[in-house]
Order: structure tokens, then C-alpha cells, then sequence
């Protein structure tokens, strides 16, 4: 009871927190508040006080007071677009590096073309949005598929070579995909493409919500199914890690070796990392496009595909919720501070570079795996 009352606090804490950043316009008052949060951050690592809380509390628990906090927060800035557009942005980059989680962080599986799966999904939502009728949440797992079908395209290669040589590949893919789209008349060039509001059932989601005298931003309702949709996958990702599939995942990643040596076949766990990651990446992307409207092949650039792995550094490889916190500093730290709007990619280079020195594992470094008895 102790720990889960500690949980409750430090989630009201944090939601009040957030809901201060994400209001505060004066740069003095936003870098006070951002000065609070490290020196919070520090003492909190320093005491492991974190940890003990989150080693206490149930799991269901503390997912609910995160769901909870974001509800609460999202209903504080109902009417405020910029904040319900990066609150949004936030919950669609997390659902992405989940995907970059499940095959770097469980089975080892080097995947530098992040923000290509990503463009793949945008792209299947935008053909499929205007020259089909299909369900829109039929096309969001529609982009999913396609990311995963194309990613089998790396497949072959990918389970043939390991470490750097493998991380080439990928960033080739992604150099390549971006070429392709900008010399493809047929996906809109460089000009990219447009895509229809997101309609589902009676929900038209760009239009302003108006419940008698709740009224809020259309924003709200790409928050809500992003939330949904993320809470889906994370939960689906977190019982994966702890399945036999993450143990098998784990000794894949582990030492390759010993795991062929025990009977595992090695190719197929790397391909079920691999696809089940694109799928995760693709669903993401078409929710962006949707979000967007628009989309374009400079969205999809190396250097996006870089931001997401800089995510998964920073917040820890293999713990979906060190993820939460490294994507919030990554997408609200620029927007928030507009003086180190054109130094973000020096400012995620020197702050990977210092995790990797100082905290290899991460802000939130993934806990050792507890075996329950008898299991």
C-alpha cells in the first residue's frame, strides 16, 4: 500500500509538472522548470528511491496511473492545440521506438531505418485513405502490415551479417527509401501527399468536440486513440519480455552461439523481432499521417531514423518505460526551449554521448529479469 500511494503521488507530481512545461511560454520560467527537473531526476537516482517504487508497486498499477495522467493532463489542455499536437506527438514516437525496442532492446536485431517503416505506414494510409473505402483503423493495421512486408526486403541481409555491418545495411535502406520517394511521381515526389481526416464510426477527428458545454480541441481525439492504441502495444510488449518468447529473445541476443547451441533456431527469432518491430513502426507512422494530413519524404529523412535510436539510448535499450521519459525530453526539450531549436541534433548527439560514457543503461536501465518459482 505504501509503494502504491508513492506511485500515486510522484504520478501527480509529474502530470503537474508536465502541465506547467507545457503552459509556460516565458524561456526563463521554462528553463527554471527544466533546472527543477534534473536536479529531481538526480536526487531521485541518486536515493534509488524510483526504483523502490516501481520494484513495490504492481504493474497494472502503475500502467493506470500512467493512462490516468495523461487523461487528466490532456483534459487540463483541452483547448490548447500546440500542447494536445505534442502530447500527441509524444504517444506516436513512443509507440515507434516500442517497435525499435522489440528488435534492438530483446533480440539484438540492428535497425538504423526506423523513420523509413515509419514513411512506409504514412504512405499505405495516404494511398489507401483516397482510392479506397476501407475502415480508417482497418488502415492503420493495414500500414503496419505493409512496414512488415517491406522490411522482409532487409531480411536475408540483416540475418547474414551482424554488429556494423548490419547497422550499414539499414542506413542504405533508408537513404534509398527516401531517394525513392522523391523520384516517384506516382507517391506525389517531393511534393508528398495529402491525406482525408480520420473518420471513425460518427467521429470525424478534425472537427472541434462540443458535448454541451465541454468543448475541446480536435486534437483531443487523435490524444485519445493514440493513447489507445499505444496502451494496446505497450502492454502487448511488456508481456512479450516476460514471456518464454522474451527469454528466447534474450539468449538470441545474449550470445548466438549458445543459443543455436540449445536448439534455438536463431533466424527465425531475429525474423519475428524484426517483423513484429516494422508492424509496431508502420502503425505509428499512418497514425502521424493521419494526425498530419500531410506527409512528404523529407518526414522520413536519416536523420529521424537517428533521433529514434537516440530515443532508445537515451531512455534505456530493452525498457519500454524509459521510453516515456527519453521521448518526452527529445520532442518537448526543442519545442519548449526555442534557443536550441537549430542545435536539437548537436544537443542529442552530446546527450547520447554522455549516456553512453556515464549511464550506458540508460535513464531507466531495463531491471534484471525475475523469475517467479516454479516458473
Amino acid at each position: 500500500m505504501k509503494t502504491t500511494g508513492a506511485a500515486a503521488l510522484i504520478t501527480a507530481v509529474v502530470t503537474a509538472f508536465m502541465w506547467l512545461l507545457l503552459r509556460a511560454e516565458s524561456q526563463p520560467s521554462i528553463a527554471v522548470l527544466i533546472a527543477l527537473a534534473v536536479a529531481a531526476g538526480v536526487v531521485a537516482a541518486r536515493s534509488r528511491s524510483l526504483a523502490r517504487v516501481r520494484a513495490g508497486a504492481p504493474e497494472r498499477v502503475v500502467q493506470g496511473f500512467a493512462f490516468a495522467a495523461v487523461v487528466v493532463l490532456a483534459l487540463l489542455l483541452r483547448g490548447d492545440d500546440f500542447s494536445l499536437l505534442l502530447m500527441t506527438r509524444v504517444l506516436i514516437v513512443i509507440l515507434a521506438c516500442l517497435g525499435l525496442n522489440v528488435q534492438f532492446g530483446y533480440a539484438g536485431v540492428v535497425n538504423f531505418a526506423g523513420a523509413s517503416f515509419f514513411g512506409v505506414g504514412g504512405y499505405t494510409a495516404a494511398l489507401l485513405c483516397t482510392s479506397t473505402r476501407l475502415p480508417h483503423l482497418l488502415i492503420l493495421l493495414c500500414g503496419g502490415a505493409a512496414a512488415a512486408l517491406v522490411g522482409t526486403v532487409l531480411l536475408l541481409p540483416v540475418l547474414r551479417t551482424r554488429g556494423h555491418y548490419a547497422a550499414l545495411i539499414t542506413i542504405a535502406f533508408a537513404l534509398l527509401f527516401r531517394t525513392f520517394l522523391e523520384v516517384n511521381d506516382t507517391l506525389g515526389g517531393p511534393q508528398g501527399l495529402k491525406l482525408r481526416e480520420l473518420v471513425v464510426g460518427p467521429f470525424h477527428f478534425n472537427d472541434a468536440i462540443e458535448l454541451g458545454a465541454f468543448e475541446g480541441s480536435f486534437y483531443l481525439r487523435y490524444l485519445a486513440l493514440a493513447l489507445v492504441v499505444l496502451t494496446i502495444f505497450f502492454g502487448l510488449v511488456l508481456r512479450l519480455e516476460r514471456s518464454w518468447i522474451g527469454i528466447t529473445l534474450d539468449a538470441v541476443r545474449l550470445d548466438e552461439i549458445a543459443a543455436a547451441t540449445f536448439g534455438l533456431e536463431i533466424a527465425r527469432w531475429k525474423i519475428t523481432a524484426f517483423t513484429l518491430g516494422n508492424f509496431i513502426i508502420g502503425v505509428a507512422g499512418a497514425l502521424s499521417a493521419f494526425m498530419i494530413g500531410f506527409i512528404a519524404p523529407n518526414n522520413y529523412a536519416f536523420a529521424e531514423s537517428l533521433i529514434l535510436v537516440s530515443i532508445l539510448l537515451l531512455g534505456g535499450v530493452g525498457n519500454p518505460w524509459g521510453l516515456a521519459l527519453a521521448t518526452a525530453i527529445v520532442i518537448l526539450l526543442p519545442e519548449k526551449l526555442q534557443v536550441i531549436q537549430e542545435y536539437r541534433f548537436l544537443l542529442f548527439a552530446a546527450m547520447v554521448i554522455l549516456i553512453l560514457l556515464f549511464r550506458p543503461a540508460g535513464l531507466v536501465p531495463r531491471p534484471p529479469r525475475r523469475l517467479e518459482p516454479g516458473g
